[in-house]
């Protein structure tokens, strides 16, 4: 991916940052964007890497703003990562409905302003391409997970409608499907789990960069479980 444009949001977290450091690897200029101010020790840096910290994607004009700072100190734009969201477990009668909004401007509202943003660029680029994070357990929801799954269900539908949007121009939308992520965060949350059976922050990102490759052009449209073996 020698010279490829793209802009990574979440980039501070362990998914973010493991896609950040592989397409750094295959040569591609980042813009790294996040809600975080400061991005994390050993995160990609030199003049291919533009990091924009401190950033509300779930404002729209905050989107905008990072997005067309990115394409202005690049010169273009070739990719979306949607990697911004967050995650809550809350059963429906001992939550609240503030949950509910919480996570579906976090997981869906994000990536809809970043997609909007980029998409005049990303028409102007040769291969574009945006990569959505959806979740496969939004596919059947269980105990506690309704909000979220919600949430998550929602980025599936933007990943569907928005591939038939922009399928004229070249533009390829598709959305990875992960299960459980191993992160030190769901380790905490889940001690006597089996680690071994989730999906490595590393995995998914080989496969979210398969997504914004040439050899992807085909794929669109697709919602792709990456559950390990869980």
């Amino acid at each position: 991916m020698p010279g490829r444009i793209y802009a990574i949001t979440g980039a501070f977290g362990a998914l973010g940052s493991a896609v950040a450091a592989a397409a750094a690897e295959r040569g591609a200029r980042l813009a790294l964007i996040d809600f975080a101010k400061a991005a994390p020790a050993g995160s990609p840096s030199g003049p291919d890497v533009f990091v924009q910290g401190g950033v509300d994607l779930t404002d729209a004009d905050q989107a905008s703003g990072a997005i067309e700072a990115a394409a202005q100190r690049f010169g273009g734009l070739d990719g979306l990562f949607n990697i911004a969201g967050g995650f809550s477990w809350e059963t429906l009668e001992g939550g609240g409905w503030q949950t509910w909004h919480r996570l579906f401007l976090m997981n869906v509202q994000t990536a809809a302003n970043t997609s909007r943003a980029a998409i005049p660029h990303l028409k102007r680029s040769k291969a574009g391409r945006i990569v959505n994070v959806g979740a496969n357990g939004a596919l059947k929801a269980s105990l506690g997970m309704g909000a979220y799954a919600a949430s998550k269900a929602g980025v599936h539908s933007l990943t569907q409608a928005l591939a038939e949007e922009l399928k004229a121009d070249g533009v390829t939308v598709n959305a990875v499907l992960p299960s459980i992520i191993d992160t030190p965060a769901n380790r905490a949350d889940m001690p006597k789990a089996d680690f071994a059976n989730w999906v490595r922050p590393q995995e998914l990102a080989a496969v979210m960069l398969f997504l914004a490759s040439e050899e992807a052009s085909a794929v669109t449209g697709a919602l792709l479980p990456v559950t390990g073996r869980v």
